[in-house]
């Protein structure tokens, strides 16, 4: 047995997680209510302050276990790297987004790397969570973490284990969710699951290299990203033939079997269903292989956010209203109901298209008070109030948080646009509309 083993299995060993976001800080929380003393890393002053302080920003991680693990002294965030030093174990949790060409950006992940290597030592292990293309753990990490002097599967140990955060999913968490684990090395992997069964509560399958980690996960994304293209582009049909096609999803769904049911909406958001299928065209060029069927269900998928302007822009027509200087009021910019978080959110792309036209949005969300967008901030309304929805020429229901009254909305809006069918419901539906 390793000593990193025994280390992991004592819990004596020193945990580290570079990036304390949406995926790093419950990690690290899950990590020190295990026992195990554990220092987050980040570039961002304000993240560390308030790890720091016990004060949570991320909706997964309760604020009694933040503070409760700061103040035993088993969570600490700094910005100083030199601390990884006396870590036995790093994950690399950082942002891989796509560039101005929808090219993966990678260079979060290089830069924590470089950052990691002054202070490597023997028998260390550092795993990659954040999704990526394949081949980036042995490409990319490999080689750099090599500079350090020390040989990957002999002297320091290193696999990917894909992140599965799914904001806001009240059964699986990071505790809970079984996790995906592929080494450089045989032992690589065997030392990356040991780390995994120390903190979670949940499955580790471990696969034969990085890169098949780094596939599945790819895959998982790739998989809902090509079923919600197809049922984006049916629901666009339906509209034109007259056939609610929600109605027709809940009708597939009674089969017991062979149906898993997709939604459509104005786009995807989130930080892997939008982006991991570029990651793998990208990828794919590199051998001549042009991923089709992915690449039409992302246009499909892209193109949403500009079809549900057009239909806004009809309804306002039957109306005898112009887009342009017409009011707006749009319910929800977050990507996904029930949470804060607004990545790649559709809904903001949505009013991008209606601004583009000259339409003057508003927007009211629970959970977002305000968003930044090509470096502007923009404040929603601070209450869902009669004289808002009155006031309004069209209602875009973009989000579908479940904290909203949609019976108080519909009672007052001259008309309401659903592209999530947030509004099922209802009634009484002469002034809605569907997607």
């Amino acid at each position: 047995m390793t000593n990193i083993k025994e280390k992991l299995l004592n819990k004596t060993a020193t945990l580290g997680v570079v990036g304390l976001g949406y995926v790093g800080l419950p990690l690290a929380v899950e990590k020190a209510k295990a026992g195990f003393k554990t220092i987050g890393f980040d570039v961002q002053e304000s993240k560390v302050a308030m790890v720091n302080s016990g004060e949570n920003y991320i909706g997964d991680v309760v604020n009694e276990d933040l503070k409760e693990i700061v103040k035993s002294g088993l969570l600490s965030a700094t910005t100083n790297f030199a601390q990884v030093a006396s870590a036995d174990c790093v994950c690399i949790c950082v942002p891989t987004p796509l560039d101005d060409y929808q090219q993966p950006n990678i260079s979060y992940v290089q830069s924590s790397a470089e950052s990691i290597v002054p202070y490597m030592h023997k028998d260390m292990l550092i795993v990659l969570e954040s999704t990526t293309y394949p081949g980036t753990t042995e490409e990319l990490l490999k080689p750099l973490l090599e500079k350090s002097g020390l040989k990957c599967g002999d002297d320091f140990y290193l696999a990917f284990s894909p992140e599965r955060v799914d904001p806001g999913n009240i059964i699986y968490k990071t505790k809970n969710t079984p996790k995906v684990v592929g080494g450089i090395t045989p032992k690589c992997t065997d030392v990356a699951a040991a780390l995994y069964e120390a903190i979670l509560e949940a499955p580790i399958h471990r696969v034969s290299s990085p890169a098949v980690a780094e596939m599945e996960k790819i895959l998982e994304n790739t998989y809902r990203n090509v079923n919600i293209g197809l049922v984006n582009e049916l629901a666009i049909l339906s509209n034109k033939m007259g056939i609610n096609f929600w109605e027709v999803v809940d009708a597939a769904k009674s089969k017991p079997y062979g149906f898993q049911a997709f939604y459509p909406g104005p786009g995807l958001g989130g930080h892997c269903i939008p982006l991991d299928p570029y990651y793998l065209s990208w990828k794919a060029r590199e051998y001549g292989f042009h991923t089709s069927m992915i690449e039409s269900s992302m246009m499909i998928n892209d193109r949403m956010s500009e079809y549900c302007a057009e239909r806004a822009s009809k309804i306002l027509n039957r109306f005898k209203k112009a887009m342009n200087g017409s009011k707006i009021l749009v319910l929800g910019v977050a990507y996904k109901q029930d949470i804060d978080d607004y990545r790649e959110s559709p809904a903001i792309k949505v009013i991008g298209e209606l601004e583009k036209e000259g339409a003057e949005v508003t927007y009211f969300d629970p959970f977002v008070s305000e968003y930044r967008v090509k470096g502007q901030v923009k404040k929603g309304e601070p209450e869902l109030t009669a004289k808002l929805i009155q006031s309004a020429d069209l209602v875009i229901i973009t989000t579908a948080h479940t904290n909203v009254d949609y019976s108080f909305v519909q009672s007052h809006a001259k008309v309401i646009f659903d592209t999530k069918n947030a509004m099922k419901n209802i009634e009484v539906r002469e002034n809605i509309e569907l997607l």
